[in-house]
C-alpha cells in the first residue's frame, strides 16, 4: 500500500487513513535520519540521562514538544497561514533561538563546575577548576555538572519545529490542505509527530547508552554523560546561534547544498543541515564524551 515513491511524493485526493500512515512513517524516516532539528538535541539530553530509560525519556520530552509544535503546524497549513514559509526563510532564526536554548541550558548546568569549556578563555570566562578537584577523583568532586532537566527538551522540540525542512514541507503544503477540516489536518502534524517520537525514542536509547561500552562504572558514565551533556549543549548553542545568524544574514546559504542521489530527505544532500548534525553530535557531542573519558581515566595531561 505504501512505498517510497508514495510516501516521498504524494497525490492528492487521499483518503483521511493513508493521509495520516504517510504522516506517521515519514515522521519515522524523520526521526530516523540524521536532522539537525531532532538528533542535535536528543543527543545532547540522552547522554546526560546516561541510562536506557533516561535516553528513551529524553527522546520521549524532546518529541513531545516537537509533536505539539508540529500538530499546531499542519493545522495552519490547513489554513493557509503557513504559506508564510513560502515567502520567509525562518530556519535561520530558528537555529539561532534553538542555539540561544543549548546555550542558556549549557552554561546552567556547567556554571560553577570544575569542568573545562573550550573557548572559555576566549569568551572572558574563568577557567573552571577548585581546588577540591584536586584532592579527589573528577567524578567525585562536588563540582560537576548538574544533572540534565529534560523538562528543557521539550521547550527545545517545541522551538526546533518551526524549521521547516523537507519532512514538514510535505506534511504542511501537501498532506494537511487535503483533509477535510481543521481537526483532521492537525491530526496529520500529530501522527508526523509519534513517528518521530518513535524513532527518537529509540535513537535515545542508544546515545545513553554510548559510554557504557568502556565498563566505567555508574558515577563514572554518569560524570562523563552529563559533562559531555552540557558542553555539548554549550558549544553546540554557539554553532547553532553562528550559523543561523549567518544564514539570516546571507539567506542564499542556507540553500547551498551538494546531492548525494538518496531520495530520501536528509540523506539526500549534504548542506547546512547537515553541517550542523555533524558539527554538533559528531564533532562537539562524540568529541566531549572523548574529552570526559580521558579525564575520568587519568590518561589526558595536566595542562
Amino acid at each position: 500500500m505504501f512505498d517510497l515513491n508514495s510516501i516521498l511524493y504524494p497525490t492528492s485526493g487521499l483518503a483521511i487513513p493513508v493521509v495520516l500512515g504517510i504522516a506517521l512513517i515519514l515522521g519515522m524516516l524523520h526521526g530516523l535520519t540524521p536532522d539537525e532539528h531532532t538528533w542535535p538535541i536528543t543527543f545532547s539530553y540522552s547522554v546526560g540521562s546516561y541510562s536506557t530509560r533516561g535516553g528513551m525519556r529524553a527522546g520521549f520530552m524532546f518529541s513531545g514538544g516537537f509533536t505539539v509544535q508540529r500538530t499546531i503546524l499542519a493545522a495552519l497549513g490547513f489554513a493557509g497561514l503557513a504559506t508564510v514559509y513560502k515567502a520567509y526563510n525562518l530556519d535561520g532564526y530558528v537555529y539561532v533561538l534553538v542555539g540561544i536554548g543549548m546555550l542558556l541550558a549549557g552554561y546552567y548546568l556547567l556554571k560553577g563546575t570544575d569542568v573545562h569549556i573550550p573557548l572559555d578563555r576566549f569568551l572572558g570566562g574563568k577557567e573552571h577548576h577548585t581546588t577540591k578537584a584536586e584532592r579527589l577523583p573528577t567524578h567525585e568532586s562536588e563540582d560537576r555538572p548538574k544533572p540534565v532537566p529534560l523538562k528543557l527538551a521539550t521547550a527545545h522540540g517545541f522551538i526546533a519545529g518551526w524549521g521547516i525542512g523537507a519532512y514538514a514541507s510535505i506534511i504542511v503544503f501537501i498532506l494537511a490542505p487535503q483533509m477535510p477540516n481543521i481537526f483532521y489536518a492537525a491530526l496529520v502534524g500529530t501522527a508526523f509527530g509519534i513517528g518521530t517520537m518513535f524513532m527518537q525514542i529509540i535513537i535515545g536509547s542508544v546515545f545513553a547508552n554510548i559510554m557504557k561500552v568502556k565498563k566505567l562504572t555508574i558515577e563514572q558514565i554518569k560524570y562523563v554523560g552529563r559533562s559531555a551533556a552540557a558542553r555539548t549543549l554549550y558549544l553546540g548553542g554557539l554553532a547553532f546561534a553562528a550559523i543561523g545568524a549567518l544564514i539570516v544574514a546571507f539567506p542564499f546559504i542556507d540553500s547551498l547544498a551538494i546531492g548525494t542521489g538518496n531520495p530520501i530527505p536528509n540523506l539526500s544532500s549534504i548542506g547546512v543541515s547537515s553541517v550542523l548534525v555533524l558539527l554538533t553530535v559528531g564533532v562537539i557531542g562524540f568529541g566531549n564524551l572523548y574529552m570526559g573519558y580521558k579525564e575520568i581515566t587519568g590518561t589526558h595531561q595536566a595542562s
